[in-house]
This record gives structure tokens, sequence and C-alpha cells, in this order.
């Protein structure tokens, strides 16, 4: 079914879709939840924030092979691999935790602003952007010294953010219902978009060759934006509480997780016109999801009876 803004629903047979399954089940020991999952496709490491750690999993064998404790709060992890570090933002400390990425020893913590989240690596500027979700601001820090270099003041909360590698950075102001448009260079916001129908934006993903982002609301909405006008040109139905989204430029799929537990599909048919390819079943409370571009698994962060657990999702041959 073609999903356009202002159009009248049709319903005509889906077309094949990728047919996602469950393929494995890995337990990972520890208490406590869970929030982004960060994918090094190029070193083959999956980095799972688990409330005072980063559990660290082989992308291939989905065996753990390391922890980073002491993260008090984590939730997000950026990867600057040119100068081997990672960055785990720790919302209870306030802080970012600098890490080896081979040792995975971690390094003295950087003092940000209240509650960081997000955290995105920028590779024109080759900084870090730290997401202060109860400051309305970002952080910005060099990845190769941690050292910090500014402070973007954003006049909202903070959720996730893209960059396209080209100077423009987009985040999502939960509260105000907006999408920001940043340029990387001058630390400035440009921009600021609104939403309507889609409110409370969480996910986000973009797609570089149309210059499309797609922005996933907990009004359980995917709203599809023009990111050189701001203008919302598509919008969705998804389910409750979406929390994380992806988007393959190969097989021009659009992924979103939702706590009722799906990670839901679509197409893209045009740059402007999107249709429903699947809705993978998961488990309820898991709304984020990591996105492996190597194999096109879907790696899930869930609990059963009280343990967490990690199901990887794997496309039909």
């Amino acid at each position: 079914m073609a999903l356009l803004l202002g159009a009248v629903w049709m319903a005509p047979l889906m077309a094949a879709g990728p047919n996602y399954t469950q393929v494995k089940k890995v337990s990972v020991p520890g208490a406590g939840g869970w929030d982004y999952i960060t994918v090094d496709e190029g070193a083959r490491r999956i980095y799972i924030s688990h409330s005072t750690q980063v559990d660290v999993l082989d992308a291939d064998t989905y065996a753990i092979v390391g922890t980073i404790p002491n993260t008090p709060g984590a939730h997000g992890i950026a990867i600057a691999s040119e100068f081997g570090r990672g960055y785990i933002t720790a919302g209870k400390s306030d802080s970012v935790i600098p890490f080896d990425l081979k040792t995975l020893k971690a390094m003295p913590e950087i003092k940000v602003g209240k509650k960081p989240d997000a955290v995105i690596y920028e590779p024109l500027t080759k900084r870090i952007y730290v997401m202060n979700g109860d400051s309305d601001s970002i952080t910005v820090l060099n990845a190769a010294d941690g050292k910090i270099v500014g402070t973007i003041e954003l006049g909202g909360g903070p959720e996730f953010a893209v960059s396209d590698g080209k100077g423009n950075l987009y985040v999502n102001l939960e509260e105000k219902n907006e999408t920001l448009h940043i340029d990387v260079n001058t630390m400035k916001v440009k921009d600021r978009w609104p939403l309507a129908p889609c409110a409370t934006p969480t996910a986000m993903s973009m797609d570089l060759a149309n210059r499309r982002l797609f922005v996933g609301c907990r009004s359980k909405h995917l709203a599809v934006l023009n990111a050189e006008t701001g203008k919302v040109v598509a919008t969705a139905p998804i389910g409750e509480r979406v929390d994380a989204g992806a988007f393959d430029a190969g097989s021009k799929l659009v992924y979103l997780s939702t706590g009722d537990g799906k990670v839901t599909i679509f197409h893209q048919d045009s740059p402007d016109s999107y249709s429903l390819a699947q809705d993978v079943v998961t488990l309820k409370g898991a709304k984020t999801f990591g996105y492996d571009g190597k194999t096109g698994n879907l790696i899930v962060p869930t609990s059963e009876n009280g343990a967490m657990q990690v199901l990887i999702f794997a496309k039909g041959k």
C-alpha cells in the first residue's frame, strides 16, 4: 500500500517482503535495562548499552567478547574508528566515557550536560556530538582526544541525530515536535522544522542519496522529510514507543523498532512514496535494535523472565 501524505489509504496485496525470521537467541549476563545498539560493521562488533555497562558481541558469531563496566545509565555508543576510540554516554553521571576500541579499556570520564543520551560521530568535523536530554543542548568533543570544543544550545531536549557527512546535522527535539538542521562547521542551528502530524519524535535515520530523513514519532507515525527543505513528504502508521531506526540504501528498506514488540519495515518505492514490507514480531518492550549493514541482520535486545537476551533476525533466502 502506497503511503503518501494526504493520500487515501488503499490496501492492495503486499509485495514480497524481506521475510525476516528469528535465527538466534543470545543470553546476556547482568541485570538492568538497555538502550541503544551500535554495530561497528568494519570491526564486526556489536555494542549494547546495558544499564551500568556496555556489552560487546562478535557481529558474526554473536559471542560475548567483552564488557565495558562502570557506565552508569549507559545510553549510546559512538565509534570513531580512525582514532581507535569509542564514546559511551552515561546518563546517571552526566558524563561521556571514552574507551579503546581494541582493548575495550575505559579512559577518564568527560563531564558534559545533564542526562546525556544519544551520541554520534560526525565524520566531516571528526567530532563527537552528545545529546544532553535535560540540558537542551549538544556537547561537541574532538574525537581524537575527547576535548570539549563547544556547546550547541537547542531550545529543547534532543533525542537521536544523524549527520550527512557534508556539514549538516539533524536532530529531533522530542518535546518540541521538531527536527533541527544544524551547521556542524559553525555549530549553529540553521532551521527548525515542524513535524505535524508526527509528534514526540525519537528515532531518526537518513537516505543520503535522495536527501530524505526518516523520523519515528511516539504519536505512532513515521514522517519522511526532505532534508533540503524540511517539508514532510510522506507519513505512515507504526506501533507504540518507537525508539530506533535504520535505512539500507541497497535494499531501500526503512526500519523502525517499537516497544509493542515489532520492527516495522517499509520499502522506498520512490523518495516520496513508501509501502509496508513487513512487521517483524519481536517481544514487548524491545523498543531498540541494531542494524548490521553487512549481513542485513537485526539485533534486538529484550528480556525474558527478567533475564536479558538478544534476538537475531535474518532475511529469508
